[in-house]
């Protein structure tokens, strides 16, 4: 019996959730889920893809469902490859396997790993494609990555009721709650780059580290946008830069200066920003060289909106407490945009929206066609 759509869409779903679980390990790689059913829609294996360079989702899930996957339907939340890297083409496992249905969420961007789907039908295998919301918010960060050559950027901040995230004193500590700080430190032990400005280091000399994860799956780099090189040598990203990564993004033309050495001789690197201090050259070559795939935002305003002004922010999180100042001097969520009429602001798509203790956590997306 072949499942209905909706059913179809339900195992897509669980691939997806799945496939979550290697957030943080498998990145440049794309996270990819799969779920072995028999002929009646019964699960009988999944697996998802768990570190850069080890067995796809398809090669899990197959190992253990071994000789009771022939005949079975396989879903998976991207289309398997069709190549050799570090890894065997998952096409021809799934053709060894005996698998007789693949579903697949999504095409794979990937120029070099796509082709998987026409191989398998070749091989007499029927091949469907079926996408659900979940899995198009799971692939998005692939697609994008493969489309623009930059890697995935979230802006996260914590706010008042009223979109403040700093007294007009700059006292900020603390809007959040301790809860979801530490989900903040979570989520930078699984990214590659932490991004900042020059106000927010000088305003609360960050360290931007993953100190409450007892082991964070990455050690992020602290990247300063600083485009006149005027970070303090005193900050603790200066002093610590020789045991964290540390770079400054700044003017091409201040690379010829004391401080400049003087950065580097503390061990910070320095990257170029693009013509009139565009953001997006330096965050190309991040991802080029350096292998940044994802890159978190902690930043002010001002930083942000210009982030959002060169179509840079992929995914914002919110953090909004319910507390009101209700001054017009506090700081900002957002700056740096002048919009005259309600429908010529920027809309987001809402990925999540739930209650964290007394805080309302709101993750959303920014739509494709601004970003790409």
């Amino acid at each position: 019996m072949t499942p209905s759509m909706q059913q179809t869409g339900a195992l897509l779903d669980r691939a997806a959730r799945i496939a979550l679980r290697g957030h943080g390990n498998v990145e440049p790689n794309p996270m990819v889920g799969c779920v072995i059913t028999d002929r009646n829609g019964r699960v009988i294996a999944e697996g998802h893809h768990r570190n850069c360079g080890g067995p796809h989702a398809e090669a899990i899930a197959l190992e253990k469902a071994g000789a009771a996957a022939a005949g079975c339907h396989l879903y998976v939340t991207l289309e398997p490859c069709n190549h050799t890297g570090r890894t065997a083409p998952c096409s021809e496992a799934i053709i060894k396997a005996g698998i007789t249905r693949v579903i697949y969420a999504h095409g794979d961007p990937n120029r070099i790993a796509c082709g998987g789907a026409e191989r398998l039908r070749e091989a007499g295998i029927r091949v469907e494609y079926q996408s659900t919301r979940r899995t198009t918010e799971l692939n998005a960060p692939h697609t994008h990555r493969c489309r623009t050559g930059r890697p995935w950027v979230i802006a996260k901040w914590a706010q008042t009721l009223d979109g403040r995230i700093a007294t007009a004193e700059g006292d900020s500590k603390w809007i959040s709650s301790e809860r979801s700080r530490r989900l903040v430190h979570r989520e930078r032990g699984r990214v590659d780059a932490i991004l900042t400005g020059l106000g927010t280091v000088i305003a609360d000399d960050p360290q931007l580290t993953a100190r409450t994860v007892r082991r964070p799956r990455r050690v992020p780099e602290r990247v300063i946008i600083d485009d006149q090189l005027e970070i303090p040598m005193e900050t603790r990203l200066v002093r610590t830069a020789g045991e964290f990564k540390t770079i400054v993004c700044c003017d091409a033309q201040r690379l010829p200066s004391e401080k400049a050495d003087a950065l580097r001789k503390a061990g910070v690197e320095l990257i170029t920003l693009g013509p009139d201090g565009g953001i997006a050259p330096a965050l190309a070559s991040g991802f080029e060289t350096r292998g940044w795939s994802n890159i978190l935002v902690e930043a002010g305003g001002g930083l942000v909106g210009r982030l959002l002004g060169e179509g840079l922010v992929n995914e914002i999180l919110t953090m909004i407490a319910p507390t009101i100042l209700g001054d017009t001097s506090a700081v900002s969520s957002v700056r740096g945009r002048k919009t005259e009429r309600i429908r010529d602001g920027l809309t987001l798509e809402p990925v999540d929206l739930r209650t964290r203790g007394s805080e309302f956590m709101g993750w959303y997306r920014v739509p494709a066609e601004i970003t790409e």
